[in-house]
């Protein structure tokens, strides 16, 4: 696999690409996906799908599929959080994916995968939910044999992006891409072996929150995801509500 990005405080990048250190904060998620674009355009990944993990990654993705002409959908995940302290999460799930443990974690809390199966049936029955109210009844494009760029706003635990791209492996895509603006250092390292390309501009070792990267992190809903996604498919000119390419 190959690693483009760079770390501009503490450490060094490792992997078989550097590029220039980006400016940070971000001013917001659209520069943010600017700035990835240029990343991923000498890449050759002519006729990738660019999928964007909601909410967040929609805005950045929509940047980057514009840049390479590319059509833009979603894929959605879910967070599984620790049933008395939700916040922490202890897995993640993405449409047409199985759930992904972090194993050391649950260890350290004496839990079984079996002790979560309520918690995680509500996550999926709520990333129904997102997957009907953001794609009606399309299914996800078909990335088999073809290009995927996978994008979010960011890499703190990295729990939902491991989902996503064991998700799409399954697939059988020609390429696998994890494309974020920012992430923490120790993850993005984690996250190396799980895909062909990972690019992450920067990756910074002192690393509290996504948010603390942007001046602009406003929380969106759901229909700010269905505005960019429309704004995609008019600008590919294909009149729907995202893209299958």
């Amino acid at each position: 696999m190959s690693w483009r990005g760079s770390a501009p405080w503490k450490g060094s990048a490792r992997g078989s690409h550097q590029t220039e250190t980006v400016r940070l904060p971000y001013a917001d998620r659209a520069e943010a996906g600017r700035v990835l674009a240029e990343r991923l355009v000498p890449m050759g990944l002519d006729g990738a799908a660019v999928l964007a993990l909601p909410r967040g990654g929609v805005p950045v993705g929509h940047e980057i599929a514009r840049r390479l002409g590319s059509p833009l959908d979603v894929l959605v995940t879910r967070k599984i959080g620790y049933p008395p302290q939700p916040e922490l999460g202890v897995g993640a799930i993405a449409e047409g994916g199985s759930p992904v443990f972090d194993g050391d974690l649950l260890d350290r809390l004496g839990l079984a995968e079996d002790d979560l199966d309520a918690t995680v049936a509500a996550e999926r029955a709520e990333l129904d939910r997102r997957v009907a109210a953001y794609r009606g009844g399309r299914p996800l494009p078909n990335v088999t044999a073809r290009p995927v760029i996978v994008v979010d706003d960011g890499l703190a635990t990295g729990g939902t992006a491991r989902a996503a791209v064991r998700a799409l492996r399954e697939r059988g895509p020609s390429r696998l891409v994890l494309a974020v603006p920012v992430g923490a250092a120790e993850t993005v390292h984690a996250l190396e072996p799980e895909v062909d390309d990972l690019v992450v501009p920067a990756a910074p070792w002192e690393f509290h929150a996504v948010g603390q990267w942007y001046r602009d992190f406003d929380q969106l809903t759901d229909g700010d995801v269905l505005d960019w996604l429309r704004r995609a498919a008019r600008s590919r000119g294909t009149g729907r509500s995202g893209g299958t390419g």
